[in-house]
């Protein structure tokens, strides 16, 4: 759909032209997405776990509330995202010494190996995604498609969908 010049009626407009930019990407996303969770799920895990992990091996100490802020979701919609990662082992709490009110992140030592897991699931992603493309495109897209994401206020490296977790952690 590409290219494709419309009008609203013979003589009504002039022709504008389209570049289906918001399709591809809507569609390029949501193949991306459906692949990682097939990665993510090889390994145990849904795209929300693995978001969270990753947030929290890159930004270790933050309180579940800072995660929440960061993430866009209210504190208590990640409640049992962070108590199954727990109970699995993966993350700890760990009251913050300033204040014993708070608890902050982090990973254990198993949640590092599942960390390094989905580290190479996510490149080996990558890879797959930008097959098509030679280095010298893939620089380009990436970065015209960050200047666009940073352009709608998205934070880098944060997937807006974790605005709509449910109570169970799935968006």
């Amino acid at each position: 759909m590409a290219d494709v010049a419309t009008t609203d009626s013979p003589g009504s407009r002039p022709a504008r032209k389209r570049t289906g930019i918001a399709f591809l990407t809507a569609q390029l996303g949501a193949y991306a997405a459906g692949q990682f969770g097939e990665r993510a799920a090889a390994l145990g895990f849904t795209r929300p776990q693995a978001g969270l992990l990753r947030l929290i091996s890159r930004e270790p100490g933050q309180s579940q509330q800072a995660v929440a802020r960061v993430l866009g979701t209210p504190p208590s919609r990640l409640v049992a995202l962070v108590d199954d990662l727990e109970q699995r082992g993966l993350v700890e709490r760990r009251r913050n010494p300033e204040d014993r009110r708070n608890y902050e992140l982090h990973l254990t030592a198993a949640g590092r190996q599942a960390m390094a897991g989905l580290d190479q699931a996510a490149f080996d992603h990558e890879e797959a995604i930008a097959a098509p493309l030679t280095p010298a495109e893939r620089s380009e897209l990436s970065g015209l498609l960050a200047k666009l994401a940073a352009g709608h206020g998205l934070r880098a490296g944060i997937h807006p969908g974790f605005r709509h977790l449910d109570g169970t952690g799935t968006a």
